[in-house]
C-alpha cells in the first residue's frame, strides 16, 4: 500500500467516524438537552450549523478519498459483481441519503429555531434526525463489514 493510499484510507476512516459520531451525538445528546431546556436557541442553531458544515466538508473529503479508494481498488465488474463491491455501492447510497437527510433536518431546525419556536422546530426535525442516526449506524455497519475482509 502506497503512502497516498494510507493517507486516503486514514482520512476517509477518521472523517467518517467523526461525522457519524457527531450525528449520533447530536441526536442522542443535543436534541434531548434542548428539549429539556439545558441548551438554548442560540447554542442549538450554532451546533446544527456546525453539523451541516461538517457534512458539507465531509462531502468533499469523501469524494476525494472514497473516489481514490474505489478507483484504485475496484473495477466496474468488481463493484457490481462482488459482495465487497455491493458494500461499497451500498456505502455510497447511504452516504448520499445521509448527507441529504442531515441537510434537510438542519435546514428545518435552523429556520424553525430562528423564527423563535425551538420546541416546534425540534418536533418537526427530530424524526429526520432519528433517520439520520439510523443511517449513520447502517453506514458504520457497512464500513465494519468492508473492514472485516470476510465479504468477498
Amino acid at each position: 500500500m502506497s503512502t497516498v493510499d494510507i493517507v486516503m484510507w486514514s482520512l476517509h476512516t477518521i472523517f467518517a467516524g467523526v461525522w457519524t459520531g457527531s450525528i449520533l451525538f447530536f441526536v442522542g445528546a443535543v436534541l434531548p438537552a434542548t428539549t429539556a431546556g439545558t441548551i438554548g436557541r442560540v447554542a442549538l442553531v450554532s451546533m446544527v450549523t456546525k453539523l451541516r458544515w461538517l457534512t458539507r466538508i465531509g462531502a468533499v473529503v469523501f469524494v476525494a478519498t472514497g473516489g481514490h479508494m474505489a478507483g484504485t481498488r475496484y473495477t466496474a465488474d468488481s463493484l457490481f459483481g462482488t459482495g465487497r463491491g455491493h458494500l461499497v455501492l451500498t456505502m455510497l447510497v447511504l452516504w448520499f441519503i445521509l448527507t441529504a437527510v442531515v441537510e434537510i433536518g438542519g435546514a428545518r431546525l435552523e429556520s424553525g429555531a430562528e423564527d423563535g419556536g425551538v420546541d416546534s422546530a425540534i418536533e418537526q426535525s427530530r424524526p429526520i434526525f432519528v433517520i439520520a442516526a439510523v443511517l449513520s449506524v447502517l453506514l458504520l455497519i457497512d464500513a465494519g463489514l468492508l473492514a472485516s475482509g470476510q465479504i468477498i
